[in-house]
């Protein structure tokens, strides 16, 4: 069973990509975690050229999404709403079927004390309008410049909440009969 993760930031210590980093080791021994990248790989929406020719970052995207199982969005908070990056990558994806009913959990980390809660709403929203499941299970971590070392969550509350809601969401996944055996093992 493979869970993708898509990290919204583009930063090179990016707080949202230790918490990718550190859900991606939680995983138990049957589960792969796949990695896209960058984000900034994809070019610039454009309709006109997703409809002529895809690129073939944004295939390589979709086909990610087709055959992970679940998907995992490591997001930070910018203006109020998810990052651009973020933004662009799905609106790649909306033109397609790949998403549609997909599990999704939602991770936000922020430096703020709001911890990132109004880019999960705004990507709570936008995914909804997608056709995605999104999941109840997900993460805020608030003041997270103190809680992230090497590159990893290192607050145990923190990685306990990941772990926590890690473990909700691959049982769902896993109830979908998508890789049941290998979340069996674990629960």
């Amino acid at each position: 069973m493979k869970i993708l993760f898509l990290v919204g930031s583009l930063r090179r210590e990016s707080l949202n990509g230790a918490a990718a980093a550190s859900a991606a080791e939680m995983l138990p021994g049957g589960v792969e975690p796949t990695w896209f990248g960058r984000l900034d790989q994809l070019p610039h929406f454009d309709p006109d050229v997703e409809e002529t020719n895809l690129p073939e970052a944004a295939q390589r995207l979709r086909g990610m999404v087709e055959e992970a199982a679940g998907v995992v969005i490591c997001c930070p908070e910018y203006a109020h709403g998810a990052s651009g990056v973020m933004k662009m990558t799905l609106e790649w994806l909306v033109g397609g079927t790949e998403m549609a009913a997909k599990p999704t959990m939602l991770v936000n980390v922020s430096t703020s004390n709001g911890g990132g809660l109004r880019a999960q709403r705004w990507l709570e929203e936008t995914l909804t309008v997608m056709g995605v499941d999104v999941r109840p299970e997900r993460v805020s971590v608030a003041a997270a410049a103190r809680k992230v070392s090497g590159g990893r969550l290192v607050d145990e509350a923190a990685l306990a909440d990941l772990r926590g809601a890690l473990d909700g969401f691959l049982t769902y996944v896993g109830s979908l009969g998508v890789g049941k055996d290998a979340v069996d093992l674990l629960y």
